[in-house]
């Protein structure tokens, strides 16, 4: 399909992928678009989307726009269908939902989480188009700020590569908590049904004020993926950075859902989140 200048997305964040592979690792269709032929019985059926087989994967939204339906589709699971101006691009099979609906959305924004595998569809003003040809047209909108901006991302994916925490010995349970707990965090922070302790709050300001006056920022030039234009100098801040934040999610799981990590004892008390129902 040839886009037309009609066809082409604007968006005031940006633009992103919908999700990641682990780097060195190509991103893979399991199930194409079109006419397919059922690997079991060999019917053949046409597919309206593509599938990816990515196991609770973060998925992010790829530009501006609106959740305009999520649901739970006989076919698909559970779904959500953001609306990006006159594109509709559904997500299916996934696990969790975590912008509802009518909740607007930026770029990059974490939307949802995949199930077993990811289904995706794409329509324009209603009618349906391949997504493999919306996802080329994506990736040029990405490639085209990236070359407008003068530089490539990929120094900052460096640089948080190389950040060292308190916490790299367990990173992996972290990692699993914030997939179960972060949405519920971000909400009773913005409703106020829990509150960043003074001393964190003092601790996040006094760091960037000294990485102010030591002109940590906009060392590089400052993206969408780096708005301060940090760079390796200003590493031992984003460090500590890190480190509150993490310190603060593990706070609030320990106050409001009495889930601690293995080998944090808060209290005396060791609990393992994975026995926590």
């Amino acid at each position: 399909m040839k886009y037309t200048e009609e066809m082409i997305l604007h968006s005031e964040s940006g633009y992103s992928m919908p999700f990641e592979e682990p780097q060195g690792k190509d991103v893979e269709l399991s199930l194409g678009y079109g006419e397919q032929a059922d690997p079991a019985t060999g019917e053949k059926f046409f597919h309206h989307g593509i599938d990816f087989n990515i196991r609770c994967y973060m998925l992010s939204a790829i530009a501006s726009g609106i959740v305009s339906g999520v649901g739970n589709d006989p076919a698909h699971g559970i779904c959500q269908t953001i609306r990006y101006g006159e594109y509709e691009v559904t997500y299916g099979h996934l696990s969790n939902v975590f912008a509802q609906f009518g909740q607007r959305v930026k770029a990059g924004q974490t939307v949802a989480l995949s199930g077993d595998r990811l289904h995706l569809e794409v329509r324009f003003k209603g009618e349906e188009l391949n997504p493999i040809e919306f996802l080329t047209m994506l990736y040029g909108n990405i490639r085209a700020m990236r070359q407008a901006a003068g530089r490539d991302t990929a120094g900052f994916s460096d640089l948080e590569m190389t950040l060292q925490t308190d916490y790299e010995k367990d990173k992996r349970e972290i990692e699993e908590l914030m997939l179960r707990f972060l949405p519920h965090y971000m909400e009773d922070l913005q409703r106020g049904a829990y509150t960043l302790p003074g001393h964190t709050e003092q601790s996040l300001r006094n760091i960037f004020t000294m990485g102010a006056m030591k002109e940590y920022f906009y060392e590089r030039m400052p993206s969408m993926a780096n708005p301060l234009g940090l760079g390796h100098k200003a590493m031992p801040l984003a460090c500590k950075v890190q480190n509150l934040l993490i310190g603060d999610f593990l706070n609030y799981l320990a106050m409001r859902h009495e889930v601690c990590l293995p080998t944090v004892d808060g209290s005396g008390v060791k609990k393992n989140f994975m026995t926590k129902p």
